[in-house]
């Protein structure tokens, strides 16, 4: 069972310091892996399969190996449905390029980002690629404050996006972050046919990797 994206919007859904989630139509875990850890910033990182791990024992294992669990990333992989999904811990936070190169090849991949204790604070993000291709972007705030003007992206998905969210009532100034949050996710779950299982990624245990300098 697959329980949507929205539960994301909860505080703290997935780890303290937000989330970082990356989807993929046409890609395998590993395949997926490989794409993120080329994504890294400035660092040519391998992928090193580290067992099972629910998010605590890989932030544990993280810790424990380079002192500081923000000092590396790690990745938890799965699949539901049509698609495979990565799940980001540690040190994630800045440290991702563009993921256009990682949906090329006809991949469809999909990010869906918070730094929820990001002190500024960053909006949630949402980006949307198809074979090396941008095809829709926003901040899922819709806050004007963080530059929001509408979606971004192919006009044809961008716009047809922005409507689905201008229909949602998006964005209304009386609605607290949360709830627009919230709201915004369900809108793209939607649209795109995203799904995560919350119980899997909160409380399972999932084939993890950490992402390592070469």
């Amino acid at each position: 069972m697959t329980d949507g994206t929205i539960w994301l919007a909860a505080p703290r859904s997935i780890a303290y310091g937000g989330y970082h989630v990356v989807l993929a139509r046409g890609l395998t875990p590993d395949e997926l892996a490989a794409r993120l850890a080329a994504a890294v910033d400035g660092a040519e990182c391998g992928v090193v399969a580290v067992g099972e791990h629910t998010g605590d024992t890989l932030l544990e294992l993280i810790d424990d190996t380079y002192g500081d669990t923000l000092a590396a990333i790690g990745l938890r992989l799965g699949r539901t449905g049509d698609w495979t999904y990565a799940v980001a811990y540690g040190g994630w936070a800045g440290e991702f390029g563009s993921l256009e190169p990682v949906s090329r090849g006809g991949a469809h991949v999909c990010l869906l980002e918070y730094e929820e204790e990001n002190g500024k604070p960053v909006p949630p993000q949402f980006a949307y690629f198809h074979d090396g291709r941008l095809l829709s972007a926003c901040n899922l705030h819709l806050d004007a404050s963080w530059g929001y003007t509408g979606v971004d992206g192919d006009p044809t998905t961008a716009r047809r996006l922005q409507d689905l969210l201008t229909g949602a009532g998006l964005p209304d100034p009386a609605l607290d972050r949360g709830e627009t949050h919230r709201t915004a996710l369900g809108v793209i779950e939607r649209f795109f046919g995203l799904s995560l299982p919350r119980a899997a990624i909160v409380e399972g245990t999932l084939p993890s990797v950490l992402l390592e300098p070469a």
